[in-house]
């Protein structure tokens, strides 16, 4: 537990103020190389869990949706050939050299219409109420100073019916993998980081990250604390990664 005043940053208790800093600076060091240790980092498995979390994610014609955390646009990617020409994702990330690399990337892959980009904190989204059709995070909750204000934020600017989608690493559920897993996190991870991205320590950083992230059943209950109904939860993985899924009614 931190102490009042404080958050984790990683293994480490920071002041809160100062963990939204910190954790730009990892992302800002690690946007030219994110795509390629994503890759690296889960065998390119990365790629399968996202498209797994669109193609369940309900999201269809005509959509609004809203993409947090959106980094170099892989969920963005996904989504906007379902929402079609009558429907919208807004990209969204706090960090500008990670929304600068996603812009690049998806213009790059010539998705311009129906696409806008924002610069937001998910602690207090620039949204009017009942906004969207869909609010989705990929791999970036775990990295928010306060989850339960995002969650809040992401249930306020939600329409009635809408759902909110939530991708991200979690409590692994088979023992047998914990070593391998514990290795493959705290050793493979930074020398890769060092490697390739000349930057160990952030990715030190991101495997800790993993570990004070609220478990599957936590996770849950912070969610239907923010007023989501018919939580679910989908492990992917053997929980190396989870799905929460909740609505707004």
């Amino acid at each position: 537990m931190s102490n009042p005043g404080t958050t984790h940053f990683g293994f480490r208790d920071v002041p809160v103020a100062e963990k939204e800093k910190l954790v730009g600076r990892v992302f800002t060091s690690v946007a030219g190389k994110y795509d390629l240790m994503n890759d690296l980092m889960s065998f390119g498995v990365h790629r399968l869990w996202k498209r797994w979390f669109a193609a369940t994610s309900g999201v269809r014609a005509g959509d609004a949706v809203l993409d947090l955390a959106g980094g170099t646009g892989d969920i963005a990617a996904l989504l906007l050939p379902r929402v079609g020409e009558k429907g919208s994702v807004v990209l969204g990330d706090i960090n500008d050299a990670m929304l600068h690399a996603g812009r690049d990337r998806l213009l790059n892959d010539g998705f311009v219409r129906n696409l806008a980009y924002a610069q937001l904190n998910a602690e207090a989204l620039p949204f009017p109420d009942a906004s969207f059709d869909a609010v989705t995070i990929a791999f970036g909750l775990r990295n928010v100073t306060d989850k339960d204000a995002a969650l809040r934020e992401m249930f306020r600017v939600l329409k009635p019916g809408g759902r909110a989608l939530i991708l991200e690493f979690s409590a692994l559920r088979e023992p047998l993998l914990d070593k391998l897993y514990d290795f493959h996190s705290f050793k493979v991870l930074p020398l890769l980081g060092r490697l390739i991205a000349n930057d160990a320590e952030s990715y030190q950083y991101l495997a800790e990250s993993i570990r004070k992230h609220p478990d599957q059943a936590t996770l849950k209950a912070m969610m239907e604390t923010a007023g989501f109904a018919r939580v679910d939860v989908r492990n992917l993985s053997a929980g190396i990664v989870a799905i929460h899924r909740g609505y707004k009614f």
